[in-house]
């Protein structure tokens, strides 16, 4: 029997999985590099860092100049700079990623429960997601500063499936990194995943779910077609 038979519900990632948010990380960082008297860096560069949370991107960032003792030194400020450029154009660069409003609609269609747990602050959150029309599909919304854990503790996953009052065998994690793989088998969640997103310079090959989806509307017909043989 699929892992994927008795799913009711999904937990689905934002950078990376349902929105190219690589062109938005690049402008705020930048423009927080430049408050610092650094240059400028690459989408290429950002795109090996995100994922972990903005306290790691902004030392991984400093980190590409500066030692330990200094990154550390320069972090407040660092910090404030970046968040302040990421709130003033929040959502103005990135795009949603192909058949994403298609797949969450047809998930929806088939009576699923959606929830989104990311990794990035619930106030870059929120205003994303409703810019971009997805603040509709989901009962549930948690940041990576929503609760005491972040992926790839299993907490976020774990606390969405008692709001859902589901077991964790019942809801499937949908993203694109080890980081939703990881919280996925800690929390006891099937996982899919995603081949698009950014996994930390990593293949997604190498991580472990149970399966890679091109698109979430072929994740959706995943899930329906394992309803209905089973």
């Amino acid at each position: 029997m699929s892992v994927l038979a008795g799913v009711r519900a999904a937990i689905i990632d934002l950078d990376g999985t349902m929105l190219d948010t690589i062109p938005d990380f690049h402008v705020a960082i930048n423009g927080m590099r430049a408050e610092l008297g650094l240059g400028p860096i690459t989408q290429e560069q950002i795109a090996l860092m995100v994922g972990k949370g903005s306290e790691n991107l902004i030392r991984s960032v400093l980190a590409l100049d500066w030692d330990a003792e200094r990154v550390e030194a320069a972090f407040a400020q660092a910090m404030d700079a970046y968040q302040r450029h990421y709130l003033s154009i929040n959502g103005n660069y990135s795009t949603l990623f192909p058949q994403v409003i298609e797949g969450l609609t047809a998930m929806k269609a088939n009576g699923l429960r959606l929830a989104c747990v990311t990794n990035k602050p619930i106030s870059f959150t929120t205003p994303l997601l409703k810019l971009k029309g997805l603040d509709q599909f989901f009962e549930v919304v948690y940041g990576g500063d929503s609760l005491p854990r972040k992926k790839p503790d299993p907490l976020p996953l774990q606390t969405v499936c008692a709001d859902f009052d589901l077991p964790p065998s019942q809801v499937v994690a949908i993203g694109d990194s080890s980081n939703d793989a990881q919280a996925a088998r800690a929390a006891g969640c099937p996982v899919l995943t995603v081949p698009y997103g950014y996994n930390h310079g990593e293949s997604i090959h190498e991580t472990d779910s149970d399966g890679i989806v091109t698109t979430l509307l072929e994740a959706a017909s995943l899930i329906r077609s394992h309803h209905t043989n089973s």
